[in-house]
């Protein structure tokens, strides 16, 4: 065989080789580098959502009918009558003027003040509908915090989903996007 046909032939095989183990460990430019980083570490980011929903019940209530006579004035006037009846019982001579007209004057008031508390306590219980706003929380998984080493250095980043064991490396870059849901 001819000397430098032997030559070239190994001499191509030792650069291809060489070409291929530099390529491998990316020292050459546009060469290769890393094709995924080790995921070191995964932490779920946990966050609390709120659920409000509104909670209706029916309950009794108590209620005081609409009053008619708001000034008491058939308390007032049924009370004067009596207590003039009962002042004019009691007096003598002038001093029965003075008795009727003082009964019917504590007669009238007390009237009054009767009517006044039996309209008080003239109630009526209806049912009523009330309702308040209550809210349910629960704990969602947000994101994951991912440290990884890529080309021996160590940073942390926040992922939508668990990476797994690694995370695919284009161009010297995360791919993070393609595995996404």
């Amino acid at each position: 065989m001819n000397k430098s046909l032997l030559t070239g032939a190994v001499l191509g095989v030792t650069v291809a080789t060489a070409g291929g183990v530099l390529a491998s460990f990316g020292l050459l430019p546009g060469g290769g580098g890393a094709n995924e980083a080790e995921v070191l570490e995964v932490t779920e980011v946990r966050e609390t959502v709120d659920n409000p929903r509104e909670v209706c019940k029916d309950v009794a209530v108590t209620r005081q009918r609409p009053v008619k006579d708001q000034h008491q004035v058939l308390g007032t006037v049924a009370g004067a009558v009596i207590g003039g009846v009962l002042g004019n019982q009691v007096g003598g001579g002038s001093g029965k003027k003075i008795a009727t007209a003082a009964g019917a004057a504590a007669g009238g008031y007390a009237g009054n003040k009767t009517q006044e508390q039996m309209q008080a306590g003239d109630t009526y219980t209806a049912t009523e509908t009330r309702c308040e706003t209550v809210v349910d929380s629960r704990e969602v998984i947000s994101g994951y915090d991912v440290t990884y080493e890529l080309d021996g250095e160590t940073e942390t980043i926040r992922m939508a989903y668990h990476p797994g064991d690694s995370i695919p490396v284009e161009d010297g870059k995360l791919v993070i996007d393609k595995r996404e849901g």
